[in-house]
């Protein structure tokens, strides 16, 4: 089987385990064992510290230390260097237009998690010349670019953030909406030219959480043309979650918003546990068999209609 997935970790999880054939939740080697694969490569330069921040992030988002970090642009040159190291070694292909998801193998398109190393929305010139084909807005904190999920005062979309979304449609870059709050979801989907997405978020119609997305976001990404990728965050699918709770969050997306709008960010390499039933990349295929007739229009058609409508050369 093919499949797309809109978030892995593997930039920062680079810089400390081998993620060609040793890291569980998913490695390069396990991937390259389906017929086709496209995986959004995130880029996420952070540096742990330990602060108030760091202590406030824990206790509402219910993670470790990590969660708490500064960003650094030379720590997002390290993660963008190793892609390029994979693709000349032969282990991938980085997606840089439409026609490269023509070449069967596994192919990963560049994404950067938040806008907090940017000085300025300018600095996305340089990242699309990189290779980088999709930008994420915020992580768990406020940025000048846009407030997270996890702010205080939704303040949504700043100037600067109007602008960065502006150069990604220009740009031919996808503008990806995790982790961000409710008035940067609306007010973002109101600006874009182009379909956004949301990477890596479940349905607050299914369970509450504060990284779940409610019925008005879910409505404007899919107002793009966008699609919302359903997650393995444990804490954002139920209180015993499973397998079949990713499949639960898909359904009422698609059945309240349109199968065309529902799409997989598993957030392997991500996350320290895993649902039940969805230990690695290769239960994709157990997936595939909840989601019946939609699982190739979820696990493919979907996210490659956004990634064709929004890449060019």
């Amino acid at each position: 089987m093919k499949f797309i997935d809109l978030h892995q970790d593997m930039g920062i999880t680079s810089q400390r385990e081998d993620i060609v054939s040793a890291t569980k939740q998913s490695n390069l080697d396990a991937i390259g064992k389906f017929e086709d694969a496209i995986i959004f490569g995130v880029n996420f330069p952070h540096i742990s510290v330990v602060n108030d921040r760091a202590e406030e992030l824990s206790r509402q988002y219910g993670s470790g230390p990590r969660r708490a970090t500064v960003a650094l642009w030379e720590d997002l040159m390290e993660q963008m260097k190793f892609y390029k190291h994979m693709e000349r070694r032969g282990i991938i292909k980085i997606v840089l237009g439409q026609s490269d998801e023509l070449k069967k193998g596994t192919k990963i398109l560049l994404s950067l998690e938040g806008t907090d190393c940017l000085r300025d929305p300018y600095d996305l010139y340089l990242l699309k010349d990189m290779g980088l084909r999709c930008i994420g807005l915020t992580w768990n904190y406020d940025t000048k670019f846009a407030a997270s999920a996890m702010s205080k005062k939704d303040y949504g979309l700043t100037g600067y953030g109007e602008e960065i979304v502006k150069i990604a449609n220009e740009q031919s870059v996808i503008v990806d909406l995790a982790h961000a709050s409710r008035n940067t979801i609306i007010e973002t989907c109101s600006v874009s030219k182009k379909p956004v997405i949301s990477s890596h978020g479940n349905a607050k119609g299914v369970y509450g959480h504060v990284r779940n997305l409610d019925n008005d976001s879910i409505e404007a990404i899919a107002g793009t043309g966008g699609v919302v990728g359903i997650t393995a965050i444990r804490t954002t699918l139920s209180n015993e979650p499973s397998i079949t709770d990713i499949a639960k969050h898909m359904e009422y997306v698609g059945e309240n918003f349109g199968w065309d709008h529902v799409a997989l960010g598993t957030d392997f390499l991500g996350i320290d546990d895993t649902p039940t039933g969805f230990e690695d990349v290769t239960k994709i295929v157990q997936l595939s068999n909840l989601l019946g007739s939609h699982s190739q229009q979820v696990l493919w058609d979907n996210p490659l209609r956004v990634i064709n409508s929004v890449i060019s050369h």
